[in-house]
């Protein structure tokens, strides 16, 4: 059984969401998702939606075997938990593959880290980022 993490925000779902997941879930046979909790985002503004919201829109999908929400003070508690064979970042992430080998090396957790392929636009209007809707949606709407 090899064991896949793949993890972000997953605020408002869109097609590049559907394509890192779906991409994670090939490289095993079990798909965990580690669906950061709100008050720990800080590279980019908050979530829209709540935690609880964002992890049951991600656990609904048919390629996640199971969603977790992040750990409040510790994001490798879940890690630790789940014990993955491989973490699947998604291909625009801002995370340091280097420092997340460095810091699982650290805790004794031994698995693969590597990167999801990019989604390419299908079609013109096509919006594969969270922040491109809701500027689309403000555009429109307000």
């Amino acid at each position: 059984m090899r064991r896949v993490i793949a993890q972000g925000t997953f605020d408002i779902l869109h097609p590049g969401h559907v394509h890192y997941l779906s991409d994670a879930a090939s490289l095993g046979d079990e798909l965990h998702v580690i669906i950061a909790r709100g008050e720990n985002v800080t590279h980019k503004p908050k979530p829209i939606l709540d935690d609880r919201q964002r992890r049951d829109m991600v656990a609904a999908l048919d390629v996640v075997d199971e969603a977790h929400l992040g750990h409040a003070e510790d994001i490798f508690v879940p890690i630790e938990e789940i014990d993955p064979d491989v973490i699947v970042l998604g291909y625009d992430q801002h995370h340091d593959e280097d420092g997340i080998k460095a810091a699982l090396d650290a805790r004794g957790i031994d698995c693969e880290v590597t990167r999801a392929t990019p989604r390419e636009q299908r079609h013109d209007d096509e919006l594969l980022s969270t922040g491109r809707i809701i500027d689309r949606i403000v555009e429109r709407r307000c």
